[in-house]
């Protein structure tokens, strides 16, 4: 079963600390050990693992990526968002991440990310988990 959470953006471009309601989501389902797909269904937004400790590493991502891709280019997709498409590409759609013993497994300072290109919008993340 494929459960759902909201998320809500604020700017054009931001990145959102979800780790929180993956977890919680992991928690309810008494999940032991095995793994959980955090897929994002939008073709302007993205989902990452990165640092959330220092939050100056979200702001060089997005500075980084706007640098490279600017938001006004010659782009042929007369949206207006071509930019934000690109971004997701490069960002990528989905994670997949271990459970081990009820807890999500992660590096040190590691966390998982929405990555807004194009907002400030309303996303959705599918999570699914496949128990081991």
């Amino acid at each position: 079963m494929i459960h759902k959470i909201s998320v809500g953006t604020k700017k054009r471009q931001q990145m959102v600390d979800i780790t929180g309601e993956i977890q919680k989501f992991v928690s309810q389902a008494e999940m032991v050990d095995g793994v959980v797909h955090v897929y994002c269904p939008h073709t302007t937004a993205a989902v990452t693992v990165n640092e959330n400790y220092d939050d100056s590493v979200q702001h060089d991502i997005n500075e980084t990526l706007a640098n490279l891709i600017p938001h006004h280019a010659n782009y042929a997709h007369t949206e207006g968002n071509s930019d934000a498409h690109i971004k997701a590409a490069l960002m990528g759609s989905s994670r997949t991440l271990f459970i081990e013993e009820g807890k999500l497994s992660f590096g040190s300072w590691q966390g998982i990310f929405l990555c807004e290109f194009d907002g400030p919008r309303t996303r959705e993340i599918w999570i699914r988990i496949i128990h081991e």
